[in-house]
């Protein structure tokens, strides 16, 4: 009798392994069958080339893989691009995405910003953004929206900021051990995090600040997962970052508003929200969106720009002589007028503006620029139909041989003369240029100053992967360095 029962049981475990394999095969087949269509699949009446991909998810799985490796996210739309040509469809996430790489598709797209197209991200990130973010309003919303935040980005504003920051940079660098390897990455999160948060809600130092660098960290891992409100889902955790700093910013304005605020302080970017008081202010949602997305701007895309930047310029020796030159002489000509770099002194950094302009190129850190048609059009000779996603691939463009020679090449020279319109991205064009593109590019000249001037350094991890789950371009080594004071070199 017990062998009998053992008998059943092993037929029914084997069973159920046949079952297991049997799903196993059929989903590679319909993975491979999905990847001969997209290879060879011919579309007309002028539809750009592409694949739908399998019934219902389309090309998402093949999306999610990219996402899950370390060539990046962008491994997809490079694929693509080789087989299609620059110019393809697919469908993710149920949706319809068309990806365009010229800079006449980019011209004639950004320019018309509430007329043939309009700005729309994935559901993932516009949940987790806010549906009152600048970066995912409709045309009317955003152009109300810029129009408040417009004001916080002034001449004065960006000066006194450069000053600030420029505290905070010498501040973190006068802890950095020499001898230890020092993940750049980290301290620029940390310093970047903590400029952002100074400036907009005047917070530079505490538990609320730990909490609010880890909840922006989380967030942004959940912003390209699949929107499931699942338990222990990457969404799932994103949410709850949001509404943790959903509830900090929330304590801050209520009690801003009932007249309790920090003592000796200078007015920052929510004291100027709530202050307003004309028809046309922000309320409370939008306030809290808004700075939401500032923090990430802030922290994410520019802490990442300057990690590439020190990688970028440690591999190329003429670059960094001509740099340091030019850094130190710049600090022999302040050091007896000030303590402090001011916005005066970063216009003369000439050499310098054109390595953070070639940094930011090269690392492609918004790698594309998603927008929706709102009515049947063409583009690039193909036609888009009403309701389908239009991404501009800034990175193609970025490396387009066409435009740039040798594209790959780290060369901060190119950018001594005027570049074709819509061939550099990195902060959009149009109507929805980055708000805060002279900030993000004044915070990379302090930070690669202050490194030049104070230490010599050596990236000891060359390896260009790319962190997975990354919204923006991110190395996975996090860019070890080990540091040389400057002053116990030179004694």
């Amino acid at each position: 009798m017990n062998q009998i029962k053992m008998i059943s049981q092993m037929v029914k475990l084997e069973n159920g392994y046949t079952s297991c394999y049997c799903c196993a095969a059929l989903f590679l087949l319909l993975l491979l069958l999905s990847w001969h269509w997209s290879r060879n699949k011919k579309t007309g009446d002028g539809i750009p080339p592409g694949n739908g991909g399998l019934p219902f998810v389309g090309e998402t799985l093949q999306f999610m893989a990219a996402i899950n490796s370390t060539k990046g996210v962008y491994e997809f739309v490079r694929l693509r691009h080789l087989w299609h040509g620059s110019c393809f469809k697919t469908n993710l996430f149920g949706e319809t995405h068309v990806f365009v790489s010229s800079t006449d598709s980019a011209k004639a797209i950004l320019n018309n910003e509430g007329g043939r197209f309009s700005k729309r991200y994935i559901k993932s990130i516009s949940e987790l953004l806010g549906h009152h973010s600048l970066l995912c309003a409709d045309h009317h919303h955003h152009k109300l929206i810029r129009g408040r935040l417009l004001t916080l980005f002034s001449t004065d504003a960006l000066s006194s900021f450069v000053q600030m920051f420029d505290v905070l940079v010498l501040e973190a660098m006068s802890t950095w051990p020499c001898g230890p390897v020092l993940l750049i990455q980290h301290e620029a999160f940390k310093l970047a995090c903590k400029a952002m948060c100074k400036m907009l809600i005047s917070m530079e130092n505490g538990y609320e600040l730990v909490i609010m660098q880890k909840s922006i960290a989380h967030l942004c891992e959940a912003m390209l997962a699949l929107p499931l409100r699942l338990p222990w889902t990457r969404f799932s955790n994103g949410l709850q970052a949001r509404k943790t700093i959903m509830e900090i910013l929330e304590k801050e304005i209520s009690e801003r508003r009932s007249g309790i605020r920090r003592t000796n302080e200078k007015v920052d970017f929510l004291q100027q929200l709530i202050e307003e008081d004309d028809d046309n202010k922000l309320n409370d949602e939008e306030i809290k969106d808004n700075i939401l997305t500032m923090m990430i701007a802030g922290q994410d895309t520019i802490a990442n720009a300057m990690t590439w930047m020190v990688k970028f310029v440690d591999e190329n020796q003429e670059v960094l002589n001509t740099l340091k030159k030019e850094q130190l002489q710049i600090e022999k000509n302040g050091r007896t007028r000030r303590d402090n770099l001011t916005l005066e002194d970063l216009n003369e950094m000439q050499y310098a503006s054109k390595v953070v302009t070639e940094a930011l190129r090269m690392a492609s850190v918004v790698q594309w620029l998603p927008r929706v048609a709102l009515q049947d059009c063409e583009i690039q000779g193909f036609k888009i139909k009403k309701g389908w996603n239009v991404d501009i691939d800034a990175k193609f463009i970025h490396f387009d041989p066409t435009i740039y020679n040798d594209p790959h090449v780290f060369n901060p020279s190119r950018f001594a003369d005027e570049f074709k319109p819509y061939s550099f991205l990195a902060f959009g064009m149009g109507g929805r240029t980055c708000l805060g593109k002279n900030m993000a590019r004044a915070m990379m000249l302090v930070f690669l100053h202050r490194l030049i001037t104070t230490y010599k350094w050596k990236v000891i991890d060359s390896d260009s992967s790319i962190q997975k789950w990354a919204l923006f371009s991110k190395l996975k080594s996090g860019c070890p360095v080990r540091l040389t004071s400057l002053k116990q070199h030179s004694n």
